[in-house]
């Protein structure tokens, strides 16, 4: 059975998106961001859903994925939090300015999780060698990566996620994401034998304030999730 992960920005996106039948959660917040770690509120909130597995992405700001000594701080702290409040995984992602794979401070982290489990996430596309970065992370005990292929779309980098997955021999989960939807799904899996699949099925909303003002010339809407294609992705997973 093929597992679908989905990306939520929201406590609310991610109730929806377990509700359209998702198997895993990667909870975040700041969508325009990339992603990034949730709020105390948020987390203590989405710790008490047990339906389906929520991790929490640990990653303090946008921009790179290069991160000062603070900000390391702060992600530790966070995936402390994170496994004091019951969370059985995390998200993470972090590279040395070369380019290479931060591996010290990620052998840190995925230490400090202990049985929490680790995906590290597209920071891996942006690292300079997919093929060395890949033995990198498995070194440092991450259980899968979440990956585009080093393209914006991974539908335009499949050769690849077959080699990643072909390498990795079963020792570290490929998950594909970025550009996955229902009218792709299925030959994404079919074509790299990938077993997990991650989207973030967005969807832009409109407010619903019946009073808006005129004079601050904007557009209030906000990010969710597009449950039916969710659903119509879980078809096209079950006939595979």
């Amino acid at each position: 059975m093929i597992s679908l992960e989905i990306a939520a920005f929201s406590v609310e996106a991610a109730i929806q998106a377990i509700e359209a039948g998702a198997n895993r959660i990667e909870l975040c917040e700041n969508p325009h961001e990339g992603g990034t770690t949730p709020s105390y509120g948020a987390l203590v909130l989405s710790a008490k859903i047990k339906e389906v597995p929520i991790y929490p992405i640990i990653r303090p700001r946008g921009g790179d994925f290069l991160y000062s000594h603070s900000e390391y701080e702060i992600m530790k702290n966070d995936v402390v939090m994170a496994k004091e409040l019951g969370f059985p995984g995390v998200v993470i992602g972090l590279l040395h300015a070369d380019g290479n794979i931060d591996m010290e401070r990620t052998s840190e982290l995925v230490a400090l999780a202990e049985n929490m489990q680790v995906t590290f996430h597209r920071a891996f596309d942006r690292c300079l060698d997919p093929i060395k970065g890949l033995e990198d992370i498995i070194q440092t005990g991450c259980k899968r990566i979440l990956t585009s292929g080093q393209v914006p779309n991974v539908q335009n980098a499949l050769p690849l996620v077959k080699q990643l997955v072909n390498l990795a021999n079963d020792r570290i989960v490929i998950m594909p994401g970025s550009g996955v939807r229902a009218n792709n799904i299925k030959n994404i899996v079919e074509s790299t034998g990938v077993m997990e699949v991650h989207s973030s099925a967005r969807k832009m909303f409109p407010t619903n304030m019946q009073f808006q003002k005129e004079s601050m010339q904007e557009k209030m809407q906000y990010t969710g999730v597009d449950l039916e294609e969710i659903k119509e992705m879980l078809s096209q997973l079950t006939s595979l």
